[in-house]
């Protein structure tokens, strides 16, 4: 897959979790991190699970369900140090 395709799969995935986990995107840049962190975590996730996608919407899938883990964990981490 091209860089083009990681940056665009990251912006989508990152405004897909975004919405999903608080309602709104983070912007496009805060957008693009989540959603390529969000891709390598949900890899892992599925490479531990043994599923592997080879297709962009697969991809996207991957990508969106790592990017919202992400949020939730962040999510967890910033209630726990505000208590």
């Amino acid at each position: 897959m091209s860089f083009i395709w990681f940056i665009v799969i990251g912006i989508l995935s990152g405004l897909i979790a975004g919405k999903l986990m608080r309602g709104g995107g983070f912007g496009w840049i805060v957008n693009l991190i989540v959603g390529i962190v969000g891709g390598v975590l949900g890899g892992w996730v599925f490479s531990l699970l043994g599923i592997h996608t080879s297709s962009i919407i697969g991809s996207l899938i991957t990508s969106v369900v790592g990017a919202v883990l992400l949020l939730w964990l962040v999510g967890l981490i910033s209630r726990k140090s505000h208590s």
